[in-house]
């Protein structure tokens, strides 16, 4: 069937986002407009993980979970599914399979977190020193790089693919092997800029390049579904496989955050802010990296280890009272920094910091909004450096994440960076799969799938009465930072 007849099909068209997460698959069907129109989910085995780093999954586990919720998310649709123009599939980062010369898996999954090639991946670092200091990458202990060449050592000859999350599902869905995409391939040692594998550090490991996938752009089609997976999904045979991007990826994208100088504060365990810059951003001490765009502009981000975090050991009945008497309270009189582990990874990098307080709090609610504004002041740091680097930040900070549902908090983080926040209405991975989706099948780019698709949510403007103490509670933050040599201003 030719895209033109895939296009006249009766009825509002549709598309899917395909959603692999570490727990469970989550499919969501959206027409043109953003609206939903059904959804599903399915349980996947927990990853197997062992004191010595190993984490795994069963990767044939995969299909038939997106099977069964591609199957119950048509069977709810008007028409059955034959609505449904397009598909995209997006998945953890840096998870990889060891593949025989049929696609089919050789072993488990090894997962984005698994430890064991920390060895070849500091191997590579050093190999790829110069490419990676011109990107701005850092090839970390857990990078599927370093899992690609043990897959090799592990199988040998028998090794003849290594396949990413969506290049499985991808197979099924076509039944022929289909490209990565750039997003996915970051961490298994593709550059973006380059637009190549990073030849000169697989030659040096002995790891043949012919082992590794065809890349291309997200959202670039990758091949149609086939009669066999259309037979099983309720997928119309012919409909477009869109490729992907990484979970985090597609979960700042589903915020509308996709052109240059957007950016997204996810506030959920940690915090996360990820953007848009026309350029490049290199950052010396490796607390910000980037992706690449699909329309070839760069996706810098950085993931701090504080977050709501910070309020685990608060029954979560007690948090809308809290944080009333913190609203009504005004300023905290102590400052705080709730990093609640060892070490900092943005937007500072010192394996040195641990949490601290100014001052005791004079009671609950002080204690409360104390950490409230400690997160605060790590965004607005984070947002400082942004800048620093030479990448404009315009108009509201998007705001996502489970600590975007607090409007004390959220009042808080406008006043302390002075300037409204935008809390979306959603940020879930399987949404900014099914914009990828839309893009050139329902929309022509990207920014046209998410100015038509993504819905703009709350805008909460700051407190002008907050903002001087709030001004001088951060210098003393930044302050006590420096002190203790984990922050420098250049």
């Amino acid at each position: 069937m030719s895209r033109a007849s895939r296009r006249a099909t009766p009825g509002p068209p549709a598309v899917i986002g395909i959603d692999v997460a570490t727990a469970s698959v989550r499919v969501l069907c959206v027409d043109g407009r953003g609206r939903v129109l059904a959804r599903a989910r399915g349980d996947l085995p927990p990853p197997v993980r062992s004191a010595a780093g190993a984490s795994e999954q069963d990767a044939r586990s995969w299909w038939p979970a997106v099977r069964s919720a591609l199957r119950r998310t048509t069977a709810a649709l008007p028409r059955g599914g034959r609505e449904v123009i397009a598909v995209a599939v997006s998945a953890t980062s840096g998870t990889i399979v060891p593949a025989g010369l049929d696609g089919e898996p050789l072993g488990p999954a090894l997962m984005y977190d698994d430890r064991r090639a920390a060895d070849v991946n500091a191997e590579a670092q050093r190999a790829g020193s110069a490419r990676w200091d011109a990107l701005g990458l850092c090839v970390g202990p857990t990078a599927a790089l370093g899992r690609a060449v043990g897959c090799l050592r592990t199988y040998g000859s028998g090794l003849h693919h290594i396949l990413h999350t969506p290049e499985v599902v991808g197979r099924e869905l076509t039944g022929h092997p289909i490209a990565t995409d750039w997003s996915h391939a970051l961490k298994s040692g593709y550059d973006a800029r380059a637009a190549e594998w990073a030849h000169e550090v697989f030659d040096a490991l002995g790891f043949p390049s012919a082992l590794l996938p065809d890349v291309q752009a997200p959202g670039t089609e990758a091949g149609v579904v086939g009669p066999e997976a259309a037979g099983a999904t309720g997928l119309p045979r012919g409909c477009s496989v869109r490729l992907g991007m990484t979970d985090g990826c597609a979960g700042q994208i589903a915020t509308g955050a996709v052109e240059p100088g957007r950016f997204v504060g996810v506030l959920g365990t940690t915090y996360v802010l990820k953007g848009v810059s026309a350029d490049l951003v290199r950052d010396a001490t490796g607390a910000f990296y980037s992706h690449r765009h699909p329309d070839g502009w760069w996706l810098p981000g950085g993931a701090s280890n504080t977050g709501g975090e910070c309020l685990a050991g608060v029954d979560p009945v007690r948090l809308p009272a809290l944080d009333a008497a913190a609203a009504a309270k005004g300023p905290a009189s102590t400052v705080r920094y709730p990093l609640c582990r060892d070490g900092e990874r943005f937007p500072f990098v010192s394996g040195a910091a641990r949490g601290f307080e100014l001052g005791r709090p004079r009671d609950e609610a002080d204690a409360h909004r104390a950490a409230l504004e400690g997160v605060a002041f790590v965004e607005r740091l984070a947002l400082e450096r942004v800048e620093r680097l030479g990448v404009p930040v315009l108009g509201p900070l998007h705001a996502a994440g489970g600590g975007s549902r607090s409007p004390v908090w959220t009042a808080i983080r406008a006043t302390v960076l002075d300037r409204p926040v935008r809390v979306v209405e959603r940020a879930e991975t399987a949404f900014g799969a099914a914009l990828l989706a839309a893009t050139g099948t329902l929309h022509e780019d990207l920014a046209a799938s998410a100015a038509a698709m993504v819905r703009g949510g709350a805008l909460v403007d700051p407190v002008p009465e907050e903002r001087p103490a709030l001004d001088d509670a951060y210098g003393r933050f930044a302050a006590a930072l420096r002190a203790r040599g984990w922050l420098f201003d250049d």
